[in-house]
């Protein structure tokens, strides 16, 4: 299945998109794509449903972020060897984990603004994985039982406050508009293989990024079950998985986006993003 949400900002409405791509609001058997609409059970319900009676949605309509709720938003450096070298950085022998704030979170095609102060504004495309039933403390060889689906985003970074505003990764993470999700969920029996994914970025229609999620240093198993160990995940968590080379940081000399730019961005099988970049207002 295609999950999504439709709707302006903060008033989205469930949808999915049915076998012939046609949208269709399934507000009638769930209230949000979110919590245990996520887990093994409600997305089984949800495939019995018979989608050729539920309402068509026509019209241009925004597609917001695919999952509501959010309650941790969880991401991965340096988990792509050749993006880690990119960086200037050894390979880590553990995942190196940090939080993205889920204020970041917006759809695919919303507008990314650069924030007041900033200078280094850079993408990053990344896998997705959606948290669909608890997971605390999981063996890899279980940990994709605990999936929901898989997702592109873009992880937005703004160097500076990365790397020159003291403590963590966090504070050039979280900027509101950096964290684009979407356009859907798709779920996991649609993904027969999530390591072996092709994904690209373009920027102002130049390719910079150009990967497969086979190169990854640790794989999606697991990167669940790590971070299992260190924190309970619950359904409707989104773990970002790390980006392949080709950001801006990673040019020679570095480019990084501006007021104008347009973002485009796809993973095989997932759909594609696009995002206008303008100035803080």
């Amino acid at each position: 299945m295609k999950l999504l949400r439709y709707g302006k900002p903060g008033s989205e409405r469930p949808g999915l998109l049915d076998s012939s791509g046609t949208l269709r609001d399934i507000g009638a058997y769930i209230d949000d794509i979110a919590g245990a609409h996520l887990s093994e059970i409600g997305l089984r319900r949800l495939r019995e449903v018979d989608t050729s009676f539920l309402p068509l949605v026509e019209g241009n309509v925004r597609y917001g972020p695919p999952v509501g709720q959010v309650g941790k938003f969880i991401c991965v450096g340096l988990n792509y060897a050749d993006h880690a070298a990119d960086s200037g950085v050894a390979v880590p022998e553990m995942p190196v984990l940090f939080m993205k704030a889920t204020t970041a979170i917006c759809g695919a095609y919303d507008t990314v603004i650069i924030p007041k102060g900033a200078s280094k504004c850079d993408w990053e495309v990344e896998l997705g994985v959606v948290i669909g039933d608890v997971a605390r403390d999981v063996a890899p060889e279980y940990a994709l039982r605990h999936v929901a689906g898989y997702v592109v985003i873009n992880d937005v970074s703004e160097r500076d406050f990365q790397f020159e505003h003291g403590g963590q990764w966090v504070k050039g993470k979280s900027c509101d508009t950096f964290g684009p999700i979407g356009p859907w969920l798709v779920t996991k029996d649609e993904v027969p293989d999530p390591q072996n994914l092709s994904m690209w970025l373009e920027v102002n229609g130049h390719r910079y990024q150009s990967g497969n999620t086979r190169t990854m240093v640790f794989g999606i198993a697991e990167l669940v079950s790590h971070i299992s160990r260190y924190m309970t995940l619950m359904p409707g968590d989104v773990i970002s998985t790390g980006t392949p080379p080709g950001v801006g940081l990673g040019q020679k000399p570095p480019v990084y986006l501006k007021p104008g730019d347009v973002m485009e961005l796809g993973i095989q099988g997932l759909g594609l993003q696009r995002q206008y970049v303008v100035a803080h207002p």
